[in-house]
């Protein structure tokens, strides 16, 4: 860090500087100028809106962990934007991208589930510290917690941290390898989107549920674009912010109606008011797709949706310390095989299957980023895929630990 202390601690100000990043980046990825050409062919824009909020935080201009921002983006703009990207959804196509999905979301869950046993038994052998520590701060207790958070999310995670008793120290060394670690391999699939014809070609994936979903998609948006007045954006957005409402209701509401009347609950994530929260939001978005309400699409609804999840990612992005790496090394490099054997494993299965990369990169990230961020990956490779993502996410918060427990068995066993 370069500064002793934040320059910047002033969240509207924090705000405009994240707006003015995104406004420069579309700016200059519309000029008609061959250099911003090359370089958004190289860096796609989502990545690159996604790297420069870090620059904030890694250089100590913003500290991230004292900023809102990204609490209101994931749990005000998150919703919205899948409201406003569900408006228009096409659940037959959807249901026709086939099992391939699926196959793919639960070969990710358990790359991670292997990989870290794998990954312990490296880093065990090249040093042996980390298998020898005992009691509530050993390695492989912080792990589990990991487990919990790249298979479900946040709940999962805290309910790993319980089950197995990790102590603090170690779990705050993990909560840095999650979020280091994890969002690099965001900026990877990220990056990965912007080639997916040449690793679908490499694979000899059939594209052509996913093409479809594309072109109707955009066909709907054409053939129904309309002059958008304020009595639109008015009526699109009440309705919006209604159902963000509603749904903030509903987690409050059955949050502390599951934790006393399901103490179990929390192996489903049915203690998280985020769960909740993404669901409500998920549901009264489909159901709303058979309504009128799905009309609102010709007056940009899913355009306001991406800005809401353009908003997201650089609040992401904001999050990370490139530099925190060099405060525990040897953990990072954990996470790096870690999540290693789940991108390899990925990879030779999409090979094998023949799968899309839009199937990998969203069943990577479903699991390991859940609902936060899988729909900006999916948004990555067209607006129209964002749902799918919201919904993959959604059944990683049910596996989520289940999975990470059998995981926590494993490397408890490799470290006694």
């Amino acid at each position: 860090m370069i500064f002793d202390s934040a320059i910047f601690t002033n969240d509207a100000t924090i705000f405009g500087i994240l707006m003015a990043f995104l406004g420069l980046v579309f700016y200059t990825h519309n000029l008609n100028n061959s250099f911003w050409r090359k370089f958004y062919t190289i860096f796609p824009t989502v990545l690159v809106c996604y790297f420069l909020p870090s620059l904030l935080n890694t250089f100590g201009i913003i500290d991230a962990s004292q900023s809102n921002i990204y609490y209101v983006a994931s749990r005000y703009l998150l919703p919205a934007a899948i409201v406003l990207l569900t408006l228009s959804i096409d659940i037959k196509a959807i249901i026709a991208l086939g099992p391939k999905l699926l196959i793919m979301f639960l070969i990710g869950t358990l790359g991670i589930v292997i990989g870290g046993p794998i990954a312990l038994m490296i880093m065990g052998t090249i040093s042996p510290d980390m298998l020898s520590t005992t009691g509530p701060d050993a390695v492989w207790r912080g792990m589990t917690t990991v487990a919990g958070s790249w298979i479900g999310g946040g709940a999962n995670q805290a309910a790993m941290k319980e089950i197995y008793q990790a102590g603090d120290n170690i779990f705050s060394a993990m909560i840095a390898v999650d979020v280091i670690v994890g969002n690099i391999w965001l900026a990877v699939l990220l990056f990965l989107a912007s080639r997916s014809k040449a690793f679908d070609n490499f694979t000899g994936a059939d594209t052509s549920a996913v093409e479809e979903l594309k072109v109707k998609a955009e066909a709907i948006e054409k053939a129904n674009n309309k002059p958008t007045s304020l009595d639109n954006l008015v009526g699109m957005l009440s309705i919006t912010f209604a159902t963000v409402a509603v749904s903030h209701i509903a987690a409050d509401f059955l949050t502390p109606w599951f934790i006393e009347h399901v103490p179990n609950g929390a192996q489903f994530s049915l203690h998280s008011k985020f769960f909740w929260m993404i669901i409500t939001a998920t549901t009264i978005g489909m159901s709303l797709s058979f309504t009128r309400a799905r009309q609102h699409e010709a007056y940009g609804a899913s355009k306001i949706g991406r800005l809401f999840i353009f908003i997201l990612v650089a609040s992401i992005g904001m999050k990370m310390n490139v530099l925190a790496i060099a405060d525990s090394p040897i953990y990072f490099f954990l996470g790096a095989i870690w999540l290693s054997v789940h991108a390899i494993l990925l990879l030779v299965s999409a090979k094998l299957l023949k799968a899309p990369l839009f199937y990998m990169a969203v069943g990577s990230q479903a699991n390991v980023g859940g609902a936060a961020s899988a729909p900006v990956v999916a948004s990555a490779f067209h607006p129209a895929l964002a749902p799918v993502g919201v919904l993959l996410a959604v059944l990683g918060y049910a596996v989520g630990t289940y999975a990470a427990w059998f995981c926590g068995q494993v490397l408890q066993i490799i470290a006694q």
